[in-house]
């Protein structure tokens, strides 16, 4: 008779622990699953900033880069107006403000002062406007200069004996450049004309205008 052979038999682990395992696992794929999405979301995150920031860095030198608009005196004409009192010289001035900007420069209300030899002897007015995007606005200026007060002048009489009176202007012109809620600037721009008004002639001769912008 053969002998007989011990069989060992491994116990059947127990179904409690089988379920443990199985729940386990899936914690251990959900928590997986879950780091991958955490690090796509992170990664989409950064490069969508990344992406912004470098749209940001372009729009701030092209488009909300703010520059200088500028003013400038074309041209000017005289005439002569007699007025219920005091004679009076009406000089019409072609002025054009020029924007560089992507948005409309808008002015309010402007004052120009007309000086001979230091002495304020008439003055013209700008009405407020708006220059659009990357345009020239043109506009005529009425100057009234008081030749009364030029008469008064201790220097008149040599100067018209030259034949020329020597005048200037200051113009003053302010407003405001706005992108939006992002970027906005005010803008004050001041021009300096000088030129020579000829008495035999009444022409205006060697017109030179220096403009300048402060902030």
């Amino acid at each position: 008779m053969a002998p007989e052979i011990d069989q060992q038999v491994k116990p059947l682990a127990p179904k409690a622990y089988r379920i443990r395992s199985d729940e386990d696992e899936a914690l251990y794929t959900q928590q997986r699953l879950g780091r991958r999405r955490c690090i796509k979301c992170c990664g989409c995150f950064t490069a969508l900033f990344l992406i912004l920031a470098v749209v940001m860095l372009v729009l701030s030198f092209t488009v909300f880069h703010i520059k200088d608009p500028m003013i400038r005196m074309n041209s000017m004409t005289l005439q002569q107006l007699v007025g219920a009192g005091a004679l009076q010289a009406t000089v019409i001035a072609d002025v054009s403000v020029k924007n560089p900007n992507a948005v409309a420069f808008r002015y309010g209300n402007s004052t120009t002062i007309v000086y001979y030899r230091g002495e304020t002897v008439g003055e013209g007015t700008i009405p407020q406007g708006k220059a659009k995007a990357r345009r020239t606005q043109r506009m005529n200026m009425t100057m009234y200069i008081m030749l009364d007060k030029i008469l008064a002048v201790p220097s008149y009489r040599n100067d018209s004996s030259s034949g020329a009176l020597p005048m200037r202007t200051f113009t003053k012109l302010s407003g405001r450049v706005k992108i939006l809620t992002i970027s906005k600037k005010n803008v004050v721009v001041q021009m300096n004309c000088s030129f020579n008004y000829n008495v035999t002639s009444q022409a205006i001769q060697d017109k030179k205008c220096d403009s300048c912008v402060r902030l």
